[in-house]
């Protein structure tokens, strides 16, 4: 999986001798996902789904080009055989994702919740997640463990949604944890892509964190 999650990064971190790249691993992760879903990706698709303007999303398509995880064809931009392999092996890691409400959890008025496989252990206060997603420029995250039933607090037995049952049946119908998955909450106030960028790009963290270990 480590190899995988590298690749993004090569994405993110090729170089630009102009300027800083406005997009990083979430972003490259969205778009895969888009390809995925869609068949194939536009710039517009791009633009609108991933909130960066024109000139970062050519420079986006150009890098996935040239680290060959898309091409060209008569259908389109679709994804090539190396990624169409990446994206479902991040998606065997991250499978599942919702838009959610407000609530006494969230810390924002749009809310986007991730599903991460069985890596508890590895969770420690959620501290790390949040400001992954505030560097991401939202409001913040919380971090979910789910154990028997109940979605706690980390390193707590603490139940944050005792009080929440709508919340906690949107969280079970949705994402349909299992014990010792991790559910992070990106939270914006600004847009729901914003939120789910955040949430992504703290997931992914996670994941890198679990590979070193």
């Amino acid at each position: 999986m480590h190899i995988y999650v590298k690749l993004l990064e090569k994405v993110s971190n090729q170089s630009s001798p102009t300027r800083q790249l406005s997009f990083g691993i979430g972003h490259i992760f969205i778009a895969l996902q888009l390809a995925k879903q869609n068949g194939h990706i536009s710039r517009d698709l791009l633009g609108s789904e991933l909130s960066l303007g024109g000139g970062s999303i050519k420079t986006l398509i150009k890098h996935l080009k040239t680290t060959d995880m898309i091409k060209t064809s008569n259908a389109g931009t679709i994804l090539s055989e190396k990624g169409e392999k990446i994206i479902l092996q991040i998606l065997s890691h991250i499978p599942k994702e919702t838009i959610i409400p407000k609530s006494s959890i969230t810390v924002g008025k749009f809310n986007y919740a991730v599903l991460i496989k069985n890596i508890a252990n590895l969770i420690h206060s959620g501290i790390e997640q949040r400001d992954i997603a505030i560097k991401s420029g939202v409001t913040g995250a919380t971090t979910l463990i789910f154990k028997d039933g109940k979605f706690l607090v980390p390193k707590t037995n603490f139940n944050a949604l005792a009080g929440e049952s709508n919340m906690q049946k949107i969280l079970m119908g949705n994402l349909q944890p299992e014990n010792n998955d991790v559910i992070i909450i990106g939270s914006d106030n600004i847009s729901k892509p914003n939120a789910e960028l955040a949430a992504k790009n703290a997931a992914l963290f996670t994941i890198m964190n679990h590979l070193k270990h």
